[in-house]
């Protein structure tokens, strides 16, 4: 079905009935899971992704958490090397969305990074958002070769 006749069928592109607006970006990276983990939920990691904390941010199921930029939300799934789930708040939206990184490998070289994004408000917020991912991937594979280099 083409993006004309998908418009003409009422469908709207990253648009679910039970998940509303989505996104999905991924990237492979030249590091291990663990390695990748680590990043990740370090300061300069969670920088990237979350945001910044004036105190130490413990990353555990139940834990909620408020960056010094507004971000507010909760650790709903924390499995180390594997996936981290969240409830996901900009100060300005009227409810959470869920967060979801999952670090996919099947070497010990090489990961991929997902980022997935959902109960979104609208295909503005969704296209706002895979910029958004977008960037941060990108930081992450600067940092990444950083390290591996």
């Amino acid at each position: 079905m083409t993006a004309n006749s998908e418009a003409q069928a009422g469908k709207i592109v990253g648009k679910t009935a039970a998940a509303g607006f989505q996104i999905g970006v991924r990237r492979t990276l030249p590091i291990s899971p663990e390695q990748m983990w680590s990043f990740l939920t370090s300061s300069e990691g969670l920088a990237l992704w979350l945001g910044q904390f004036p105190e130490p941010l413990t990353i555990g199921v139940g834990e909620p958490f408020a960056s010094s930029q507004g971000l507010t939300g909760k650790f709903t799934v924390v499995k180390p090397a594997l996936q981290v789930r969240l409830k996901w708040q900009k100060p300005e939206w009227s409810k959470p969305s869920t967060l979801q990184i999952r670090l996919l490998s099947d070497r010990p070289d090489k990961t991929t990074i997902a980022f997935h994004q959902e109960h979104l408000d609208s295909a503005e917020t969704r296209e706002s958002m895979k910029l958004l991912w977008e960037d941060v991937l990108q930081a992450i594979e600067h940092k990444v070769k950083l390290i591996d280099g």
